[in-house]
């Protein structure tokens, strides 16, 4: 009897609790629900321990300081002068204003960029302006590996402390797990690079008790003295990946930037550090601005566990509906939310010539599984579904209508829209997307086209598991 009313106490507190917790999906209630009630105890020990999405009452705290202790970057002296008034067609300003309700950054003109070529250019060009750094380098990687791209990183990082650069290094301390343990890591230290590990684990079990473990910071930012960034989605690593090696190569997109749009991506690395235990580097964001150059309209935009409830998803189906003539994305992970598949199926459904190229072998096989679960109801409304054959096509891109761009660490999955840390920029110019749109077609000529007549002749089994990963995919 006893056991009985256990039984019922804990079922019923779960439920109540997966019922009544804000901001939860439907779907994401539903998935949660199964596996309480399939697998009780199992079921109530998961979700204690992965139900929620904080990363702890003391991180919030410190990152929360952190913020509000940083100038925002548009109070920089000169600030007016050398962000250039943004040019946004008006049909184009509801976009940036979504942005700037996310992570309050605004839209800012006089940015300048460039497509770099591969994984392995985009490193040699990190490697070079770090080399020419003065000031100040700052970098943030989810994973950085300790292979020949990773040591190129690192030795160019150590040569500009020892000339008196002031370099601060910060990794995941999962994803960089391997990195953090090697004799790079220490090397590093020991040349006077300032490190930190973002969301440490530690004991992984009573990291639990505290806040998610799987919460992670995914972002990949590199700032070099105020003037230049790099923004994609490129790890520090090469594009062998060797950890995933099977899979390779790793395909990858990263722009370099110049212009206003740096220092906001100086203020997101600012908040990353502070709020991870880092030195103070609110003098950064102070300094003048430099001379107005013309160039185009560009945006960061950072969201997280903390930020604002489904920005990201938000973000992406904003862009969806505001595709008049064309939208090509390529994601490597696609779990996406009702309302973010419904967005994609209207851009076709209203003869916007609509495009998506997944990677044909994914790294993760319950995503990749989960994924082709929606690949009917694309295909029927007249999306066209590819899948790049080569590698892993990580690159996450987008771009509209031959005009907007958007470029950075988001995936369309249930991990970037409610459990990592990402950074993207937005941004209008017919130039730039049209390296991006060269690139996305490419991508494309290297790619095997998925027809309906494909889908619906697969077998019972294979649209069973696929249509199972996708029920638990809010779990995961």
């Amino acid at each position: 009897m006893l056991f009985l009313i256990f039984h019922g106490v804990l079922i019923m507190a779960c439920i109540g609790h997966i019922l009544l917790r804000r901001y939860r999906q439907p779907e994401s209630r539903v998935a949660w629900l199964i596996v309480v009630l399939v697998l009780p105890y199992l079921g109530a020990l998961a979700y204690v321990l992965l139900g929620q999405t904080s990363i702890g009452r003391k991180r919030i705290a410190r990152l929360q300081q952190a913020i509000a202790s940083l100038p925002r970057p548009e109070r920089a002296p000169g600030w007016e002068v050398s962000a250039d008034a943004p040019v946004i067609p008006d049909h184009h300003a509801p976009l940036f204003r979504v942005g700037e309700s996310i992570s309050g950054y605004t839209p800012v003109g006089g940015n300048q960029a460039q497509l770099m070529a591969d994984s392995d250019a985009a490193i040699a060009h990190m490697v070079a302006d770090i080399d020419q750094a003065a000031e100040q380098v700052h970098l943030l990687f989810y994973i950085w590996l300790d292979d020949h791209n990773g040591t190129r990183m690192a030795e160019a990082l150590m040569r500009a402390a020892r000339r008196g650069v002031t370099c601060r290094a910060m990794v995941d301390d999962l994803g960089s797990r391997t990195l953090i343990r090697s004799a790079l890591w220490q090397a590093l230290m020991a040349a006077g690079v300032q490190t930190r590990r973002a969301l440490p684990v530690g004991n992984p079990l009573l990291r639990m008790l505290k806040g998610r473990v799987d919460l992670r910071n995914h972002r990949k930012i590199l700032v070099i003295d105020n003037a230049i960034s790099y923004c994609g989605s490129q790890n520090c690593a090469d594009p062998a990946f060797l950890p995933k090696a099977r899979y390779a190569p790793w395909v990858d997109a990263v722009m370099r930037f110049q212009g206003p749009v740096v220092r906001q991506n100086q203020h997101l690395f600012a908040s990353d550090w502070m709020g991870s235990g880092g030195d103070d580097v609110a003098a950064l964001l102070r300094q003048p601005m430099p001379p107005a150059q013309a160039g185009f309209t560009a945006q960061v935009i950072g969201t997280g566990p903390t930020s604002r409830n489904s920005a990201m998803p938000e973000m992406f189906e904003t862009l969806l509906y505001a595709a008049r003539r064309e939208l090509f994305i390529t994601t490597p992970y696609y779990v996406p939310s009702g309302a973010l598949q419904a967005a994609l199926c209207a851009s076709a459904n209203r003869g916007v010539d609509t495009t998506i190229i997944f990677p044909a072998r994914n790294d993760d096989f319950a995503v990749g599984a989960a994924s082709r679960s929606y690949y009917e109801g694309l295909l029927t409304a007249g999306v066209k579904v590819y899948e790049f054959q080569p590698g892993l096509l990580h690159t996450k891109s987008l771009t509209l209508d031959g005009e907007i761009t958007l470029i950075g660490s988001a995936n369309m999955d249930r991990r970037s829209f409610d459990l990592n840390y990402e950074n993207n920029i937005l941004l209008c110019d017919r130039a730039v997307t049209a390296q991006m749109r060269a690139r996305q077609q490419q991508y494309l000529a290297d790619s095997h086209i998925i027809t309906l007549d494909e889908v619906r002749g697969w077998s019972m089994g294979r649209r069973l598991w696929n249509n199972t990963l996708a029920i638990v995919g809010p779990v995961l």
